[in-house]
Order: structure tokens, then sequence, then C-alpha cells
């Protein structure tokens, strides 16, 4: 959540930023409504308080006479504070429900507007001209069933659409990525971390993932915990409720997950292969940092996903992306995006976040540096995304008898393959 001082001293900053996101900026004012109520309540609810307790020293003073009167109006104001105590709370909690539904305050630097108003910032590695080298690109699905790779058809028997096995190389593949990921973020000083895949709501709600996101979260109503849509949420509520001296910082993990999301409103796109799916794994980086050094780990961040992808040999564009596909915790996200050959255009593949304080208020994470105690910053970046990556490798390693070249970081991980090659069928 927003610092409430902001709220306060510069409602006009947060109604801008409500409405670059193309979100409801009535929100602000009703949110500076129930704030004020919520505070003149705690103050109602102060003063009977001491009036109470000081007409308790009264009353074992007073004469029988004034007794009488003294207990009848002790009866009254414990009626009073009753009331006025269930008055505050009423209006704390619909304080903090307006709260939860504000984003983050949008960075001043991101481009206004929708999805398609990001803005590149670089473009990396050269694309293949496979007209040139006498042959048409095959699509990551024919590719991995060549290869004996991918099964959509038994996944979706099993588990219905958007499933999938990864089969033989296709396993290996995903396995070699996974360990090659996680030894770059090794050497680069992250903790590796195996995370839970469910969560109370409180985790999945302190990250922002049940606000405008809802909709993609799967939820275990029986047990009331959430299948997590990426390690980002175990990993920002590890440290929930506590505080982390100055000297500390950064803390940086990096966490592998299963994650699941329901793809609402994505019906007919992207159904093809394994680009968009209900079940994948991914490799998380996240970190926790003084509020000062955010925007500086937010390009570290950003630096090791184009360090990875690099190493992968894909060319990729870095863009700024616009306010209106921020998603509610971030104040500005960087996404890195591939070249998809048989799509002829540039893809999500990983994403960097700077949250600043908005996580780490929800989930009273914070940092003391010396007497000062307050909300540290938190970041994110997918350092591997398993089978987008796999995608990309695939269409753009492709050798024109579908065979597909593995990139020299990888090989080590793969027996020393340097091709993947089709089986006999």
């Amino acid at each position: 959540m927003i610092d409430l001082r902001l709220l306060r001293e510069d409602p006009d900053r947060v109604r801008a930023s409500q409405r670059a996101r193309g979100e409801d900026v009535a929100l602000v004012d009703a949110l500076l409504s129930a704030d004020e109520r919520r505070r003149s309540s705690g103050v109602r609810f102060d003063e009977l308080r001491s009036e109470q307790k000081s007409l308790g020293k009264l009353i074992p003073k007073a004469s029988p006479e004034e007794r009488a009167e003294l207990l009848k109006k002790a009866e009254q104001l414990k009626a009073d504070v009753k009331a006025a105590d269930a008055a505050q709370d009423e209006a704390d909690a619909q304080a903090r429900s307006l709260m939860l539904q504000l984003g983050n305050i949008v960075h001043e630097d991101v481009p206004v507007g929708g999805e398609e108003d990001f803005v590149v910032l670089e473009t990396h590695g050269t694309i293949r001209d496979f007209g040139a080298e006498g042959f048409e690109p095959k699509d990551h699905l024919e590719l991995g069933e060549k290869l004996g790779a991918i099964d959509m058809e038994r996944g979706a028997k099993v588990s219905g659409s958007r499933f999938y096995y990864l089969t033989g190389v296709g396993a290996l593949l995903e396995l070699a990525l996974v360990n090659a990921a996680i030894a770059q973020a090794t050497e680069a000083g992250f903790v590796p971390m195996l995370t839970p895949a469910l969560v109370r709501p409180r985790a999945m709600e302190g990250t922002g993932f049940l606000g405008q996101a809802a909709e993609n979260v799967y939820h275990l109503e029986k047990d009331d915990f959430y299948l997590v849509g990426t390690s980002e949420v175990p990993l920002a509520a590890y440290h929930m409720d506590e505080i982390i001296e100055a000297d500390k910082l950064p803390l940086r993990y990096a966490g592998f997950s299963p994650c699941f999301r329901r793809e609402a409103g994505t019906y007919g796109k992207d159904t093809r292969g394994i680009f968009r799916v209900h079940q994948f794994d991914k490799v998380e980086m996240f970190s926790y940092v003084d509020p000062a050094d955010a925007e500086a780990e937010h390009r570290r961040l950003l630096d090791w996903e184009k360090q990875w992808l690099t190493a992968l040999e894909l060319p990729f564009q870095v863009i700024d992306v616009a306010t209106g596909d921020l998603g509610a915790s971030a104040s500005r996200k960087f996404d890195c995006e591939a070249w998809i050959p048989t799509q002829g255009k540039y893809r999500e593949l990983t994403s960097a976040s700077n949250c600043d304080g908005f996580q780490a208020r929800r989930l009273s994470v914070r940092m003391r540096d010396g007497k000062k105690v307050q909300p540290l910053a938190t970041l994110n970046g997918t350092l591997c995304a398993v089978p987008r990556t796999i995608v990309a490798i695939l269409e753009n390693h492709q050798l024109a008898d579908g065979s597909v070249r593995v990139p020299e970081v990888l090989r080590p991980y793969l027996g020393g393959r340097e091709v993947l090659e089709p089986v006999a069928k």
C-alpha cells in the first residue's frame, strides 16, 4: 500500500497516478474521507477513555449521594466507549479496504497509456533471416514434437487445455535452464530458494495479487490456500512481520517454484503450444533493499536478465512498460521481449518490477537504521520462465533439418549436447 502521509500531503499526485493507470480516481477522495473518519473516531475513543479513567478515580472518593450519579454516568460512558471503539474499528477497516484497492504510485518516467504504449529502450542480438538460409522456420510445437520434447495432446487428455508434458530432451532442457539460471543467480549473490506453491491469503493479498490480478489466481476454498502464480509471493512474504537491520541489506533471493495462472481473459489467445499455459516453472529474483537504493537495484535486476538472455543467444528488446499495464504493486516495470520467428514479433520473456515500499507496508517488512524504523523496498525480476524460454530457444536456434542448436551456456547441463536431434517415430 502507499504511504498515507503522501496521500494526505499530496493527493493530486495520487489522483494523477490512478488516472495514468486507468483506475478509479474517485477512490482517492473516498480514502481521504475514510482516513479522516478513522483519525477522528480514534480521537473520540481516546477522549472517552480518558474521561472514563478520570471518572473511575472519582467514584471511590465520592459521597453516597454523589456516587449514585457518578455510577450512572459511568454506565453511560461505558456504552459510549464501546460504541466509539466499534466506530473506530469500522472506520479503520473501511480505510484499509480502500487502501488495498489503490495501486502503487507510478514512477514519473513511466510512459502513459495501455498495453501497446510501451517505449523500446534497447534492442540486442541479430534476428535471423531464415529466407536467406533457405528454409521456412517451424514453430516451437512442431519442433518440440519432432524432438520428442513436448506432448500437448496427452497434457490435454489428462488435465485439459493449456496443459502439457515435457518429455525426453524437453524435460532435460527445462532442468538445464533451471540449473543454469540458478548458477547465474548464485554467482551474482542471490540465495537459492525452493519456495511453497501454496500460501495463505495474507501473503497473496500483501503482494498485490488479490486486486486486479485476482481473476488469474487459483483459490482452494476448502483450505483457504492460494496457488502462487510466481515465487515472488512467498519470497515477498518470507520476512513478513520482521524488522531487518539496515546493514544486512540488500537481501537477494532466487526462488524456483511451480506457478499457476488461470489465464482468464485470454480465450483464443496463444492457444497453440506452451507459450501461455496454466502451470509452469520459473526462476525468480527477489530483492529487499533500502528505499534509497531501489532504482539502482531495479537496473541491476534488468542487467541480470539481459545477461541471461544474451547467454542464451536470443535476440531481444527491452521495453519500459506503460502505466496501464504495470500491475498494482509496481511503480515501474521493464520487460525483456525475445524475438519469436514464426510470430514475427517480440514477446515477453522476463519482467523486472520496482515495488518501492508498497508490498513491504502490506506485509509489515521493515528496516532499522539506528533508531529509525521504516518500510524497506522490494523488487522482483523474472530470470527464467521455462516454457516461454523453451519456445524462444527452439524457434531461434532451429536448423533446416528440424534439429535445434544448444546455446553454449546450456551444454554443460545437457551432457555436452551441442544439438537436439529429432527422434525417430
